[in-house]
């Protein structure tokens, strides 16, 4: 496989996200317990592939040259897979968000089946090296809400014989390209912090609007 392959830019993606919380509460499975990240990974590329059937997913590590590479000699058994999917299943849509916002920042918009190039969107921020706030929060739920649609689907999709990725020249390197993710998910969680704090700021605002009605009643009520 070449640098290009998307088992391997997932693998290099999976291996830059926080996922403490799933390994401090992960214990398995089925017949045996296996490293999360690999279970994370194993997901990604099947969802990304089109292949949502635990059971499919334990055939890949047999067949499939990219999930033999993910799976790293290791072939998790049906009922492992799928108790992680059902274990982890927010915090598996957490992350697969993430991984896209990723690949769009990278300038890749396409992961195997999955377009994540914001057409729905209409803005062309995306031309631009800094995307502004309002199209990265549109970004944000319209890959949310296709994440969730994956998520819940049952069924395998064709394959589509088209090239999965195409990594711009400038990142084709691992090196480069491991610090590329790096760079970007500073800025995604970066972007996260600002949402929750203009969230609770308008929080905190209805809140103490509330109080003052509240208490203007009270003084209305005390004065007749």
């Amino acid at each position: 496989m070449d640098n290009n392959d998307l088992a391997i830019f997932i693998v290099d993606v999976v291996e830059k996200l926080d996922t403490s919380t799933i390994e401090k509460a992960y214990r398995g499975g089925g017949s045996a317990s296996y490293p999360p990240k690999m279970m994370l990974a194993l997901l990604f590329y099947g969802y990304a592939k089109g292949i949502f059937s635990s059971r499919k997913i334990e055939k890949a590590t047999y067949e499939l040259i990219p999930v033999l590479y993910i799976a790293n000699g290791l072939h998790p058994d049906y009922d492992s897979i799928n108790t992680f999917r059902k274990r982890f299943l927010s915090e598996l849509g957490a992350l697969f968000v993430m991984l896209l916002q990723i690949a769009h920042g990278m300038k890749i918009f396409k992961l195997g089946d999955i377009y994540i190039d914001g057409t729905k969107i209409k803005a062309n921020a995306s031309k631009h090296k800094a995307m502004s706030w309002k199209y990265a929060c549109e970004l944000e739920e319209q890959l949310k809400s296709e994440v969730e649609t994956l998520l819940k689907r049952a069924e395998t999709e064709n394959r589509k014989p088209n090239k999965e990725i195409d990594i711009p020249a400038e990142i084709t390197h691992r090196e480069d390209r491991l610090e590329k993710i790096g760079e970007i998910k500073i800025e995604i969680e970066l972007r996260a912090k600002r949402r929750y704090e203009q969230e609770k700021a308008e929080y905190d605002a209805k809140i103490a609007e509330r109080a003052t009605k509240e208490a203007e009643r009270a003084r209305r009520r005390c004065a007749r």
